[in-house]
């Protein structure tokens, strides 16, 4: 099995340690960030696709980079409960994936996303500390880390981050990380639809945001290990339907980017 990143190392309080510094040299440097699988004796299941939704940023924020708690030099941290999300891409056969590029977005502690159909990238009911999306290149180990919060429920839909994978000429997988243990999983359409009552598949979408061993603020850890095949997905596969319940935003803007690889990110 995995354990747990060891981050004890990292002074919480200091600023410069969260930024980019500590963010590629805990990934870069220590072998201690992530324990890597051996060889896999069969073949992987794939990540189960989901529907990218209606809030991919149609304008995406000046940093786009993996700490989405801080942007650029500010001072003043995203609310929320600061997550440590990390994992590896491999391929079906167990092979990690390097030079993959990573994407993850989600709501901020107030429920909105950077859309301009929702909270928009400075809207007044955005918590305009939180970045709301961020990128990551994988390393030679398939690896990736984003420092985030814990996502949150908002009506119509149970806690959830978006990610997307893109690796050669396109985006490989459109899929969502759920929190595991989450009792409004039972209850989510999304999720429901797209994996049935499947536990196999279930367990493919979730994540574990268990405390950070030493963290005196509370922080948490998760790992979202991802499967992907090679071959760029049909834009189709990955349309969303309307927003849920009304409470995600006030329209149904589809925001999805060209199939095409986003830019390399500056990490």
């Amino acid at each position: 099995m995995n354990s747990s990143p060891d981050f004890s190392a990292f002074d919480p309080s200091c600023r410069l340690c969260h930024r980019r510094r500590f963010l590629w040299q805990a990934m870069a440097g220590s072998a201690a960030f992530f324990t890597t699988k051996g060889a896999f004796a069969e073949a992987l299941t794939l990540t189960p696709r989901q529907t990218e939704g209606p809030f991919y940023p149609d304008h995406l924020p000046l940093d786009t980079d993996n700490d989405l708690i801080l942007i650029n030099d500010a001072i003043t941290p995203a609310t929320g409960e600061i997550t440590h999300l990390h994992g590896i891409v491999r391929d079906v056969k167990g092979n990690p994936v390097p030079n993959a590029v990573v994407e993850i977005w989600q709501v901020d502690s107030h429920a909105k996303y950077i859309h301009s159909r929702d909270g928009g990238l400075d809207g007044p009911e955005r918590d305009t500390n939180f970045q709301g999306f961020g990128r990551f290149m994988t390393n030679r180990k398939g690896e990736y880390y984003f420092r985030t919060i814990k996502p949150i429920a908002y009506p119509g839909r149970t806690p959830h981050i978006h990610m997307a994978v893109y690796h050669g000429t396109g985006r490989v997988l459109t899929t969502q990380c759920y929190v595991k243990g989450e009792a409004q999983n039972e209850r989510d359409g999304v999720l429901k639809r797209s994996i049935g009552n499947s536990p196999e598949a279930l367990a493919l979408l979730v994540a574990d945001f268990k405390p950070l061993p030493n963290s005196t603020t509370g922080e948490l850890v998760a790992q979202h290990d991802l499967v992907v095949g090679l071959t760029p997905e049909d834009p189709e596969e990955r349309r969303p339907g309307p927003p849920p319940g009304g409470g995600g935003g006030s329209g149904g803007g589809e925001g999805r980017r060209p199939g095409g690889p986003p830019p390399r990110p500056s990490n």
